[in-house]
């Protein structure tokens, strides 16, 4: 049952990671064309067979609208020049994009024409990549990028009959399929930097998954001191350990087992949820839809009020009994429908923590949610693997007591706290601007004051009684809220807090005195055109900052990085443009069009440098805190002498 439940989920995991794509591609010579004579002309088909239902997008679709189809031959010495020839399209209007867009449905066949090199002999690999955006009448599917190869045999008395292209089919202009950019100008089509260029990568994802998976399984350690968990501990351990199972510790240990693994299964499962709904584009506009936020917002509301003790959150009593009436029988399954049913009684506690870790989680990418989720499980399940291990340790641990009723009241505050953050990206994704940095601020230190007062027993709710002592613990506590509370008053008048600038509205221009800004550098907002022009006047760069209204590593960069002296000198010499991809207007959607098809990405914050001609010399993808990094990046040169004035 364990090994099949095991299996179960490893196929859940593949079916919801593997990626929709109702487009199969194949490449291969024009019929009768097995064989080239060197220095001759090769022609190529490659053959998009689309799904019913579905279409793609012709090369020659006006901008503006959906991700054309791109189609690039990987640079080969056999080939000195390629050409690319579509058929002809069905142009009509598209209710996706509400613009005319022209599209291919069922089959179309691409022709690629290649001078071939009079040097090439033998049997050639050849690489074709396409880069394409399927569609239906309902809904768009993410970029998805497709290498598929083939292989060209030159032979010297091969014949070489002039081939004729058929009706219909027009030469792709801008050199969309060419085996390597002939011009600076051709180098501008690109959708991503051409080998002239730096790109300044730092390997960002390994390097935040670790921390990310390390803090999250220190939440589900955090939640095992919570009112609805702790209480478990001794009955729950009790219970796999005193089950009639062979083996005596060794049974013990596998009904442990079994239980962590039912609590793992739920989260895991919860992360996989998130994954299959968001997609792999779709995390950043999930992370700030004001829908989504306004939600959590909702549900953090409740949660807040409930641990206060307003009122008490109970799952339906109907679902608890069948489960607990399951987990009644014994055994294996037993065991697991009885982790699965602690998930979900201890949620009413560990919720406004998952709620969180979920959401930092979806505002990354990649598969971080799912890891997040078995972080946390892990982190959770593992005290009570532990202590079957050794069942001597429960009466090492402090009893349940007025304690537990503290961390109930004391976590309502916070959550109440957290609650503002996603208030605030609802106002700033809106940008109604009814949530001020002052507001929020002011909000925060009530919130943070409170737990302070509370356990100074200043604040008369249940868990302090009127007369009770003061421990030492219950003042450090205390204090600490107090403190970090009176660390947030600066910020009322404008003061940067650091680090928890990421967190926190940023200071308004209308806030500031007259004649200061918050920035030494004048900074363009959604005008790329504006900033290119610019740049061509004053003979500068361009830095392109993609980044969100939302995105807490796009203001943690703007409040700590950007104002630093030596990020400023270096910034003199750019036109600043940020363009934001997460607002409900359609600036943002076609921001973010533009960094999905220039640059194959959607993350926030990206970096980008160009010169006034929008030639790539580098790119840098999300946070960095080392300066140096940075600032190594903004100091990238052009490949080539643009007579820029440095």
């Amino acid at each position: 049952m364990l090994r099949s439940a095991l299996l179960a989920l490893v196929f859940l995991a593949s079916a919801l990671f593997a990626k929709e794509d109702p487009v199969s591609w194949t490449v291969s010579p024009e019929s009768n064309r097995q064989s080239v004579a060197p220095g001759s002309k090769a022609y190529l088909r490659l053959d998009a067979k689309i799904e019913p239902g579905w279409h793609l997008y012709s090369p020659t679709t006006p901008p503006g609208g959906p991700i054309i189809t791109k189609i690039v031959v990987t640079p080969n010495p056999a080939l000195s020049a390629v050409r690319l020839y579509r058929p002809e399209p069905v142009r009509k209007l598209d209710p996706n994009f509400n613009i005319d867009t022209e599209t291919y449905t069922g089959t179309a066949r691409f022709l690629i024409e290649a001078d071939t090199s009079a040097s090439a002999t033998g049997a050639v690999p050849l690489e074709t990549t396409a880069r394409y955006q399927a569609c239906s009448d309902t809904k768009c599917l993410p970029p998805v990028k497709k290498v598929v190869q083939t292989s060209l045999t030159f032979t010297s008395g091969a014949p070489s009959e002039p081939f004729e292209i058929p009706a219909g089919y027009k030469v792709v202009p801008e050199a969309s399929a060419a085996s390597a950019p002939s011009s600076p100008e051709s180098s501008a089509a690109l959708a991503t930097p051409t080998p002239s260029s730096k790109s300044t990568m730092p390997k960002a994802g390994d390097e935040a998954t670790l921390p990310f998976m390390l803090t999250a399984f220190a939440f589900g350690l955090a939640a095992l001191f919570t009112p609805c968990v702790f209480p478990m501990i001794p009955i729950t351990v009790s219970f796999f350990i005193g089950q009639d199972t062979s083996g005596a510790k060794r049974g013990a240990l596998a009904q442990a087992f079994v239980f962590c693994f039912g609590i793992v299964v739920l989260f895991t499962a919860l992360g996989l949820l998130v994954t299959a709904i968001a997609g792999p584009f779709g995390v950043v506009q999930l992370g700030s839809s004001p829908w989504v936020n306004g939600f959590i917002s909702l549900v953090f509301f409740v949660f807040g009020l409930s641990l206060l003790g307003a009122f008490e959150l109970t799952l339906p009593s109907g679902l608890l009994t069948r489960l607990n009436t399951a987990s009644q029988a014994g055994g294996y399954v037993g065991t697991l429908l009885m982790g699965l049913t602690f998930s979900l009684t201890s949620f009413a506690c560990i919720g406004p923590i998952v709620g969180p870790l979920l959401i930092a989680s979806v505002q990354s990418k990649g598969p971080q949610p799912v890891l997040g989720m078995v972080s946390f499980a892990a982190g959770l399940a593992a005290p009570f693997f532990l202590l079957a291990l050794f069942p001597s340790y429960l009466k090492r641990l402090p009893r349940s007591g007025g304690w537990m009723a503290r961390v109930k009241i004391v976590l309502g505050f916070v959550v109440l706290a957290v609650m503002f953050k996603y208030l605030s990206n609802i106002d700033q994704v809106l940008q109604t601007h009814w949530l001020t940095r002052e507001r929020f601020l002011a909000a925060w230190i009530v919130l943070f004051t409170l737990p302070g007062l509370y356990l100074l027993g200043l604040l008369p709710m249940e868990g302090i009684k009127r007369d009770e002592r003061l421990s030492v613990t219950r003042a450090l506590i205390a204090s600490a809220f107090l403190i970090f509370a009176v660390s947030l008053v600066p910020g009322l008048f404008n003061a940067r807090l650091g680090d928890l600038d990421a967190f926190v509205p940023e200071v308004s221009a209308s806030s500031l005195p007259s004649g200061v800004t918050a920035n030494a550098n004048a900074t363009l907002k959604n005008d790329l055109p504006g900033a290119l022009a610019a740049a061509r006047e004053q003979n500068k760069l361009v830095l392109v900052n993609f980044t969100g209204y939302a995105c807490t590593n796009c203001h943690w960069m703007k409040a700590n990085m950007f104002p630093r002296p030596e990020i400023q000198a270096a910034l003199k010499d750019m036109v600043i443009v940020d363009l934001f991809t997460d607002g409900t207007d359609a600036e943002s959607e076609k921001n973010q069009q533009l960094e999905d098809s220039r640059f194959g990405t959607a993350s926030i914050p990206f970096y980008a440098i160009l010169d006034p001609d929008q030639h790539v010399i580098a790119t840098f993808p999300e946070l960095t805190r080392n300066p140096q990094q940075f600032l190594s990046f903004l100091r990238s040169k052009p490949a080539q002498n643009l007579s820029m004035v440095r």
